[in-house]
């Protein structure tokens, strides 16, 4: 069954305006021809979408369902004419930017806040999940740029990536701390102390596993484990535990509660950028929030890589 929404919209008219009437002279059609499309749209479903009240005809449960649908329509044709409009005279239209909890902090939001307020009109949705989600929603068209890290990027899948800094992985404690006196740490000072650990699958498990591993440690004792960036940065303010975190997103948090330790290992390199679909050309809007990004965190560009991202 086809039916035509055209019909569906002047539905849902007819129930906000509560008389045929109303509705067809908010439609510009005439009550007689307004009737006529309902009766076609009854014929064509084959039920009644009306039932007689005294002289009014009120819409039935169907009908009021099936004006909902017409809203959604209605809306949808809406937003459709403002962008349009926007596209027509220049103006922004809308970003999917998805990001790691941690990148999507306040590296991200702080830029996103400066870019919303210049922008006012520009609709932005921000998306926060663990790399194998966002791989799958950059996939499936659901986002349109990842600022992630580079192993989220996979050329041979059609994905390129722009790296934006090297948020290298950190070792990190409460400013008090005692290894926090120290000017140089060992994998023995690292294996004295128990560790709050990130969530088992993370990439930023998987990492500090590997690097610390490779440091020589021979056990780590785990005294805690979590998922959620705000209680790490809650738990390390307050104990002793000592943790692993992206410096460059995270130092924002460090006010003067945390530090992180004069300790460093090659595979704490942890470069982050902005990954797309190479067959999508960036929009205006995505080169734009970019550009602000980078300034809000004072990130300079090698000239190749600011090549890249203006290229469409």
């Amino acid at each position: 069954m086809k039916i035509d929404p055209k019909y569906l919209a002047q539905l849902s008219v007819i129930v906000e305006s509560g008389s045929f009437q109303t509705a067809a002279d908010r439609l510009g059609l005439t009550q007689p021809a307004l009737s006529r499309n309902m009766s076609v749209l009854e014929d064509r479903l084959g039920s009644a979408l009306f039932k007689r009240d005294g002289r009014r005809s009120v819409p039935n449960s169907l009908g009021l369902r099936l004006a909902r649908n017409g809203l959604a329509i209605r809306l949808a044709e809406e937003q459709a004419v403002i962008a349009v409009d926007q596209a027509t005279k220049g103006s922004f239209g809308e970003l999917r930017i998805g990001a790691p909890p941690i990148v999507a902090g306040r590296f991200l939001t702080r830029a996103l806040a400066r870019f919303i307020k210049k922008n006012p009109h520009c609709s932005i949705e921000l998306k926060t999940g663990l790399v194998h989600e966002l791989r799958a929603m950059l996939e499936r068209g659901q986002i349109d740029v990842v600022l992630g890290p580079r192993n989220l990027a996979d050329p041979a899948d059609g994905l390129e990536f722009v790296q934006l800094v090297d948020d290298r992985v950190g070792v990190l404690c409460r400013k008090g701390h005692t290894l926090a006196q120290r000017k140089s740490i060992l994998p023995a000072d690292l294996e004295a102390y128990v560790w709050l650990a990130h969530s088992r699958g993370s990439l930023l498990r998987q990492q500090t596993e590997a690097a610390l591993i490779a440091s020589g440690l021979s056990a780590v004792q785990i005294g805690c484990e979590t998922d959620s960036i705000r209680s790490v940065l809650e738990i390390i303010s307050s104990t002793d535990l000592i943790t692993t975190m992206p410096q460059a997103t995270t130092r924002p948090y460090l006010e003067k509660r945390l530090v992180f330790l004069p300790f460093d290992h090659p595979q704490f390199h942890r470069p982050i950028g902005f990954i797309r679909r190479k067959d999508t050309p960036s929009s205006t809007v995505e080169k734009a929030f970019i550009k602000t990004l980078l300034m809000v965190n004072g990130i300079e560009l090698p000239a190749n890589a600011v090549s890249a991202l203006s290229q469409d």
